[in-house]
């Protein structure tokens, strides 16, 4: 059975995988296969899991913010910010629920600080104009 290497990296580690005999992902477009010898491609992974096996064992699952996917020679690489890996399908898609929660409720808070900023630049920019028609 023909192989490859998975080279995962994020902000914090990296690691090589040898023995994977496949690996299924998603992009934009949809879910897409890769197997040994494939053709280059990249491309990047969205929000969610992917999976892949070793040689003919049980699937590894990928949890991940979005990614970006580079293949080439053999070697596929997926570079992001932070991951997570388990063979424990529920496990890894339990840490996947948490991240997506934990990134709305950073980006309600992202959303209410950029909207509070925005009326105190309104708030200015109303009392400069005041300023200048009593001048």
């Amino acid at each position: 059975m023909k192989t490859f290497t998975l080279r995962l990296q994020d902000a914090a580690k990296s690691e090589f995988i040898e023995g994977v005999s496949s690996f299924v992902g998603e992009d934009e477009s949809g879910s897409f296969g890769i197997l040994a010898g494939h053709t280059r491609m990249m491309t990047s992974l969205v929000f969610g899991l992917a999976r892949f096996r070793i040689r003919s064992g049980q699937w590894q699952y990928l949890a991940f913010p979005g990614a970006l996917l580079y293949f080439t020679d053999n070697e596929l690489s997926i570079s992001t910010g932070r991951y997570q890996l388990s063979d424990d399908y529920e496990q890894i898609s339990e840490i996947l629920q948490q991240q997506l929660v934990a990134e709305e409720s950073e980006r309600a808070t992202t959303i209410k600080s950029l909207h509070q900023m925005e009326q105190e630049l309104l708030k200015r920019l109303w009392e400069n104009s005041r300023r200048e028609l009593v001048s």
